[in-house]
């Protein structure tokens, strides 16, 4: 393993140069949030929302509701992952780290507050019918 002038570490194996860079993996930090987030989700649809929803007795259709919310997710935090992996490498890690945390916070606020919303509007739709 050679260390070169550039921050960067090169690793030679037979005809094969590996160049790894040093610094946080900022694409498997969101990914690893996405993981996290979608599990928290999981955990509040089955013991926020479907507590409610029993309590309530009503319908199957907020079961169906369950199942799109989990369908809707998914494809925002694949977005997630795909714009870290395809980050640009000419921003600074402090500008990185900005972007990471907007992203994260609006993750997180998905994952938790997606629950709840679905909860309000189970509970006006309740009152209305």
């Amino acid at each position: 393993m050679v260390a070169t002038a550039s921050g960067k570490s090169v690793s030679q194996h037979g005809k094969h140069q590996d160049v790894q860079r040093t610094g946080v993996r900022w694409d498997k930090k969101m990914s690893n949030n996405c993981a996290a987030a979608l599990l928290v989700y999981t955990l509040a649809q089955i013991f926020v929302v479907l507590r409610f929803i029993e309590t309530n007795g009503i319908s199957i259709a907020p079961y169906f509701g369950l199942i799109v919310l989990v369908a809707v997710i998914i494809p925002f935090c694949r977005n997630f992952e795909k714009r870290w992996r395809n980050m640009n490498n000419g921003l600074s890690e402090q500008s990185l780290a900005a972007k990471f945390r907007a992203d994260q916070v609006v993750l997180w606020l998905l994952a938790l507050g997606l629950p709840l919303v679905f909860v309000g509007v189970i509970k006006i739709v309740s009152t209305v019918v």
